[in-house]
Formats: structure tokens, sequence, C-alpha cells
């Protein structure tokens, strides 16, 4: 049984990770239910039709053969950080009489970084006595530390809550080897690091880019929060003017603020909805350089990889990557991009020297081989059923 807050057919990193996961499960004969609540993500209100989104408390057979249990959800506009968090609490709340029913599983999995449904699953797991796998997507609560998302003694009590979880968990698994050692160093005794990747046959590589062209145009795809500093971005590209084109593509809370920001500035940046399928393929083909980014003033994103990362190694795409620590060193080690320091000035520099210079854009195909040799989610699923299928044979039960 897997819990998460977002799942098919909403478009997020939990879903994408977790689709993936659960087909080759089902491939290998793993019967899976699915824990999620009524698709709603990311307006906070579901626009698809009843079928498609699921009913409450009802069941619905997923695409894969998986069967998906639907937990209601609390209707809220998806700008707002409280909102979204008594949503949260609310589907995790209800996460758990959902859970209850039907035939006992052998392993429950609880997908982070909603920390609701992180301490749903742990309850959930203990009634139904069998064993638990805490996922942590994100580095908490060392992220709750550094986004000051909570003050004084409140913010003792979710570190604790988290810890708490994490140490009695069955088996705790990241997605970087950076966090795992972290937790191991807190005393965390069960840790397995399962990265973020992608299905590398099912995405094609892209012709370089051209080696003449007028304007040089960078992409950024993904979340447009507190997290990713896409201000700097937007700073950047003002500096070097009509010379240049930023495209943003996505969604989130900052994204108001980041439209005006472009606007004051007459920065040359196009914001676009978030995008699926061919759609995202022609921004990638347009684009001369992709951008991941993390704020670079959060200790916990040192052992951060932003998930778009793997997937923009795969098609062959020179990476500007504000980033730190490990997502750093997976650039550095795929050899195809550049790591620049998270300022204005130091991302237009590196701007400028890729237009004059556009031979650096040619990567070839190392990036593509690295994901297949580190981060292609059918290795993946393999280790990723031998750790349960171990964490069932030592507590007894069965995956049959």
């Amino acid at each position: 049984m897997v819990l998460t807050h977002s799942y098919w057919p909403e478009h997020s990193p939990p879903q994408r990770r977790w689709t993936t996961f659960i087909r080759e499960f089902c491939r290998a004969g793993w019967k899976v239910d699915v824990v999620a609540p009524v698709a709603h993500f990311p307006v906070g209100r579901r626009e698809l039709s009843r079928g498609e989104a699921g009913i409450p408390f009802h069941f619905q057979r997923g695409k894969l053969g998986e069967r998906v249990r639907r937990v209601p959800y609390l209707r809220h506009s998806g700008h707002s950080h409280l909102a979204r968090l008594v949503d949260q609490v609310f589907t995790a709340a209800m996460s758990i009489p959902v859970g209850l029913v039907g035939v006992r599983p052998d392993v429950i999995i609880v997908t982070a970084p909603s920390l609701p449904i992180l301490v749903a699953g742990y309850i959930l797991a203990r009634l139904r006595r069998v064993p638990v796998i805490v996922e942590m997507r994100d580095a908490w609560p060392d992220l709750a530390r550094d986004a000051r998302l909570v003050q004084g003694s409140v913010k003792s009590v979710v570190e604790r809550v988290v810890e708490h979880v994490q140490r009695k968990a069955d088996l705790v698994v990241t997605v970087t080897e950076g966090f795992a050692d972290t937790l191991r160093a807190r005393g965390v005794a069960n840790v397995a690091t399962i990265s973020n990747g992608l299905d590398v046959e099912s995405v094609a590589m892209l012709e370089a880019p051209a080696l003449e062209r007028d304007t040089f145009e960078a992409l950024y795809l993904g979340n447009h929060g507190e997290s990713q500093r896409l201000d700097v971005l937007i700073k950047a590209s003002a500096l070097l003017g009509d010379s240049m084109h930023l495209r943003l593509v996505g969604h989130g809370t900052k994204r108001p603020e980041l439209m005006e920001l472009a606007a004051s500035l007459k920065a040359p940046v196009t914001f676009y909805p978030s995008l699926y399928g061919p759609a995202v393929r022609e921004k990638y083909k347009h684009a001369d350089t992709c951008v991941v980014s993390l704020r670079d003033d959060w200790k916990s994103f040192e052992t951060t990889v932003p998930s778009k990362t793997y997937e923009v190694l795969a098609i062959g795409r020179h990476i500007t990557a504000v980033v730190r620590g490990e997502a750093a060193r997976i650039v550095r080690d795929a050899g195809v991009g550049d790591v620049v320091p998270s300022s204005p000035e130091a991302i237009a520099e590196l701007w400028g020297q890729l237009a004059a210079d556009r031979g650096r854009l040619v990567t070839g195909d190392s990036g593509r081989q690295w994901v297949k040799e580190n981060a292609d989610y059918g290795q993946l699923s393999t280790k990723y059923m031998e750790l349960i299928s171990e964490l069932v044979r030592n507590t007894g039960a069965s995956t049959a």
C-alpha cells in the first residue's frame, strides 16, 4: 500500500516517481493499493470529471492495474500555503480510515514531503501491524528549519515528530546519498537510497542547438516557489536584455510576484502554464540551456537534487546549474553544463559566454549515459523491490 498526497491523473513529482515504480511492481506480479486524495493538484480543486479524478471513499482502477482508494479533500486556492497545509492535514487524516479498509497489505510505503501524510502512514502501519517504509523525497525536517516554516516551540514539535517517525520506521528511503548519510549520523538505523530518475528509453535525445543564432534561449520548467529563487534568473535576463530570451514554465506560490518583477524590469521573459508531453518537448527543442535551480542559502539543499535534472540530462541539453552539493556534483560528473552561483551577475556572465561560444552548448550523449548508468527507473525499481522483499521477509510477511 502506497500513501501519497498526489497521484495519477495529476502531474507532480510523486506522481511521476510512483507511476513508474508501481508499473514495475505490477509487472512483477505484485498487488498495489494507492491511497491518495481525489485529484485536485495544483489548483486546489477538481478540474477533471469524477470518473478521472476519483470519488471520495471509492475504489478506482488505475491504468497500471493498481487499485486507487480516493480520499476527500478541502477545496482551496493553490497559491495559499496555509490553505494547502490545512488540506494536507485533512486528507492525511482521512487516509487512515480509508487505508484500514480491505485486505491487510504486507507493507505500507508513505512518501513525503507532505508531513501530515508521513504521520498518517506511520499510524496506519501501526494500526494494521505491518512494516512501514518512510520515503523522504526532501530533506525534512532540515528543510523546514531552513525555510522557517514554523517558529519557536511549534517548530520544535514539528521536528521532533518527523524525527520520531524516521527513527521508528522499519526502513527510511531517501532520494540522495547525502541525506541518507545525514539520517545515519542522527541515529536512524535502517536507511537506503533510491534516487529519482527517468525511463531513459521513453525520452528521445534532441539535436544539439544551432551554432548560429541571434537570440540566446534559456528555459526553466518546474515549481515557481520560494525554494527556487527564480527572481535571480529574471534579474540575470534583464542584465542581458534583448540579446536573450528566458522562458519560465510552471506554477507556484511565487509566480505572481515573479511576473510583476519581470514587468518592472522589462526583462525578456515569457511565462507559460504547466505543460506536459509534446508541449514540453517543443520547449526543450528551442532551448539553448535548461536551468535547474535551488536557493543557495538553505543548507538542506546541499543534499537535494531537483528531479527535472535527470530529464535534462537524458535529452542532451546544456544545464545552467544554480545548485550546490550533490546536484552540482551530478552535473559536473555528467559533463553537461556549468555550475554557477545564485547571483544575477554570475548567471548573466555565464549566459553571455555561452551565447558568444555556442560550441559549449553541444553536450553529446554523456548526460544520457550517466542517467542510464545511475538513474534509470528500470534499475531503480528492481532495487526498490529487493529492499521491500527483504524487509517483508525479515518481518515474517509475504509479498504474494
